[in-house]
């Protein structure tokens, strides 16, 4: 790729991009800002960091991406608005965090419905592509285009104290937010939102009996096992969508050519990136997370079917009643579409939990 070639196609693209209130990213023909609320080994971050890379390495240097990590940039909450404004052209956004902004995404938040990881993947990817109301929520009211879909993996149950069973739950405090904080609150604990910063501490002072919402991988970088060592598998099925979105306008004003190598990198993201790279990683932090103290457990099938039942249709029905509802779009058709691509590739999904590996290893 000729840096001349694009610098023109570059200047070309901006040359309406001094619009008030509207970025003018392209004119820095080469410059990009990517903001992130959470570090760098979080959970989404080593496929975000991949895709960075690749992106900066594919075009030759052409595109150079200044990287914001742990909220330096924008603080939790800001994201959404700071991508749609301009602020930061690319960011991560979980969609818990933005529930009034984002209630058609909110439909893709359960527990309880599947299995594996990549698989979620997909079908976030077949519902944006498939459901017209989804697209529309991102690319017109939050003027984002999604790069791709991402998700946290796995949340175990993480707890100061070991357990007998799903009913041990009850009464106890525990972290979670978001549709987190609904499976806390249907197996009978009392869900606490917090934000992660201030989560270690909380469980260390015994504020908090565990945590729940929060990916194995994140957990475990940011040291939350030190105090809370015992980690449960619930049989929830994969952790919380998310998404790496650019603004817009800087998307569409950015030279074709370089369109199409992000598009190429988000194509091998989709085609089994995401799975090689977590694969790798969760296996690496399963063997941390053992060396430092954790023991990884699985409830029984038994219970698993209990904990379904107490979540699942209830946490669905509950998106069908209120935001879905609340802002007229089709829900019954949204979920049906969803539970069709979870048909499609679920099955096929690969990527282990971290207590599979534990027993694999």
């Amino acid at each position: 790729m000729k840096r001349r070639t694009f610098i023109k196609s570059g200047a070309a693209a901006a040359s309406g991009a001094f619009i008030m209130g509207t970025p003018s990213l392209v004119l820095a023909d080469t410059s990009l800002k990517f903001d992130s609320y959470v570090s760098e080994t979080a959970g989404p971050s080593w496929i975000d960091r991949w895709y960075l890379d690749e992106l900066e390495k594919r075009t030759e240097g052409e595109v150079n991406i200044r990287q914001y990590w742990s909220g330096s940039l924008n603080k939790v909450g800001e994201h959404l608005a700071a991508s749609r404004d301009g602020t930061s052209e690319m960011t991560l956004i979980s969609p818990g965090y933005y529930q009034a902004e984002l209630p058609v995404t909110r439909g893709l938040e359960w527990y309880f419905r599947m299995n594996r990881a990549d698989a979620l993947q997909q079908v976030c990817r077949d519902i944006y592509e498939q459901f017209d109301p989804l697209r529309a929520e991102w690319e017109e009211r939050h003027r984002s285009k999604v790069l791709y879909w991402t998700n946290w993996n796995y949340a175990p149950m993480i707890l100061r104290e070991p357990i007998n069973s799903i009913e041990d739950i009850k009464g106890k405090r525990i972290r979670a937010y978001g549709v987190s904080a609904d499976v806390v609150e249907a197996l009978g604990g009392t869900a606490i939102p917090m934000a992660a910063p201030e989560v270690y501490q909380a469980l260390e002072r015994g504020i908090l009996d565990g945590v729940y919402g929060f990916d194995f991988v994140t957990a475990i970088a940011y040291k939350l096992h030190e105090t809370a060592p015992e980690f449960y598998d619930i049989g929830d099925g994969p952790h919380a969508p998310a998404t790496t979105i650019m603004n817009k306008q800087v998307y569409d004003g950015l030279p074709e050519d370089v369109r199409k190598v992000s598009d190429g990198i988000v194509d091998e993201i989709y085609g089994g990136k995401f799975s090689a790279i977590y694969e790798e990683v969760l296996a690496r932090y399963v063997k941390i997370a053992e060396s430092e103290g954790v023991t990884l457990h699985t409830i029984p099938d038994d219970q698993k079917a209990m904990a379904k039942d107490l979540v699942q249709p209830a946490q669905v029905n509950a998106w069908l009643d209120g935001p879905a509802k609340q802002a007229g779009i089709d829900g019954e058709k949204m979920q049906s579409l969803i539970d069709d691509a979870i048909a499609k590739h679920d099955a096929k999904g690969t990527l282990k939990r971290p207590y599979e590996i534990s027993q694999a290893s």
